[in-house]
């Protein structure tokens, strides 16, 4: 896939999520399969503009659709919207280097031990007893 189609691929899906109400059947695509039925129960808005949203997100490719007998099943396309997350990252300055991070955290323990080690005493070697005539 070259970088245009690429980017035509992304448009599409970046389109299709703009809408409100499209994103809210992903919501709800997200958690199960469900008829078109289904999904217009759930709206305000009339079937037809619910299967207008429906065609939207399936050819987007975000959902696909497999007819049941008399009754059309959709599910999410997960993929798709992993292709988007993908592009969007590239602009996340807030991207955590998990790793990295990691790699710092296991140091900072090894410090902290190690300066801990240092300070205490060594239980091998005898401490200083004061009595009370040292104190007098």
């Amino acid at each position: 896939m070259g970088y245009a189609s690429g980017v035509d691929d992304l448009s599409k899906v970046a389109d299709a999520i703009a809408d409100p109400v499209r994103r809210e059947v992903l919501m709800m695509l997200h958690r199960t399969p469900l008829t078109a039925g289904d999904i217009a129960a759930r709206f305000a808005i009339s079937r037809p503009a619910v299967s207008r949203h429906l065609r939207v997100l399936r050819e987007s490719g975000l959902v696909r659709d497999e007819q049941i007998g008399r009754h059309r099943r959709y599910s999410l396309v997960r993929p798709r919207l992993g292709d988007l997350a993908a592009w969007l990252t590239q602009f996340d300055t807030q991207r955590v280097d998990w790793p990295q991070r990691l790699a710092a955290l296991e140091t900072e323990v090894y410090r902290t031990r190690r300066d801990r080690n240092r300070a205490e005493p060594a239980s091998d070697q005898p401490t200083a007893r004061h009595s009370k005539e040292d104190t007098a």
